[in-house]
């Protein structure tokens, strides 16, 4: 018997009159009342296709290599699928050059409110210096970019995986979402920079014991690159019943990241920052991939109980934590050597495992 769908949670569609408030929330400078009537007519087209869920308004046939190759898929989900291949391909050759990507998880630049570039910008820049001199590419993937940049988007996960593992799609199928304006996310962008990538070092402040809200969005949209279904006409897109069956049928939960080498750099100033290490180490365990060593693992206090406007200065004077941060890099740059060349293996790597998820 199969599972039963469980349903009754979401609210009803918006009424004309809500939909109309939401939508004229973006246009609240009175220099659009000069085109108010263009804006009424681009309502009514945002309203129509909102009213009948036109979530993917551009498709084609999903063609040959796909369960059902006449299935219509999204071209936003097919061009980023075709730029994450190509990445891929390049990773994997053994003639390219090595690559570390360096994810700045700091909200903060100097392009905002907060009027000052981040420490964790300066780590980053730290680590980047190191590897570039060791002759390894480096792409920096700055998060405080979220705040700053017009239209830059990380949309949250909605928890597909939940439903059924099959359900969600590599890359991920649920945004853009032009019925709903759900679009502007970053994230197709970062599954192909990713992908691309030998190693990735994660540099991250601590906020409330956590990881930083941007960071914490990208990490859960990478769900879907542990264990994510690569063939969205398998499902027919969303239908929960088929991605069900999908997994009941035995599931084989693709690591379409494991093979990569990581380091973690977390700084605080008052608590938080093992928690914080640890917590993201597992991740990229559980995500399949291999550790730098000990000294890519780092967790340390700048200016404890000091104030915040001299953190800057504080971070100046401390050269042994810069030389950590160095030594992460350092660390990088021989794991993702050792990796490409066969010396550096994960131990478990093989092995099957009796409960995959």
């Amino acid at each position: 018997m199969p599972p039963t769908i469980r349903k009754g949670q979401a609210p009803a569609t918006l009424q004309r009159a809500e939909f109309h408030e939401r939508f004229m929330q973006d246009f609240q400078d009175p220099a659009f009342q000069a085109e108010s009537d263009s804006l009424r007519r681009i309502e009514l087209i945002a309203w129509e296709a909102y009213h009948e869920g036109r979530k993917a308004p551009v498709t084609r046939k999903a063609g040959p290599g796909y369960a059902d190759p006449d299935y219509e898929l999204s071209v936003d989900w097919l061009e980023a699928k075709a730029r994450i291949d190509a990445a891929h391909a390049k990773w994997a050759d053994p003639q390219s050059h090595s690559r570390v990507l360096l994810v700045n998880g700091s909200p903060r630049n100097d392009g905002t409110c907060p009027g000052e570039i981040s420490k964790t910008w300066r780590l980053t820049q730290l680590a980047r210096e190191v590897l570039e001199g060791s002759g390894v590419k480096t792409d920096v993937l700055d998060l405080s970019l979220l705040t700053s940049d017009y239209g830059r988007e990380i949309h949250p996960c909605k928890g597909c995986v939940s439903t059924a593992m099959p359900l969600c799609h590599w890359p991920c199928s649920c945004y853009p979402n032009h019925s709903l304006r759900q679009t502007g996310d970053w994230m197709n962008e970062i599954y192909e920079r990713w992908t691309a990538a030998h190693g990735v070092i994660v540099l991250t402040p601590a906020h409330w014991y956590q990881a930083t809200s941007p960071l914490k969005l990208m990490i859960d949209r990478l769900v879907c690159a542990d264990g994510g279904n690569p063939d969205p006409t398998s499902t027919h897109g969303k239908k929960a019943e088929e991605a069900k069956a999908l997994e009941l049928e035995g599931w084989g939960y693709p690591k379409h990241l494991d093979g990569r080498a990581y380091g973690v750099v977390v700084h605080g100033d008052v608590a938080g920052i093992e928690s914080v290490r640890r917590n993201l180490c597992d991740w990229l365990d559980w995500m399949g991939l291999v550790d730098a060593g000990s000294a890519a693992q780092l967790d340390r206090y700048i200016g404890y109980y000091e104030p915040y406007a001299t953190s800057h200065d504080t971070l100046d004077a401390d050269a042994d934590l810069q030389e950590e941060v160095r030594n992460v890099a350092r660390a990088m740059a021989q794991a993702v050597r050792q990796l490409r060349t066969g010396k550096l293996k994960s131990p478990d790597r093989g092995l099957k495992r009796p409960r995959p998820k």
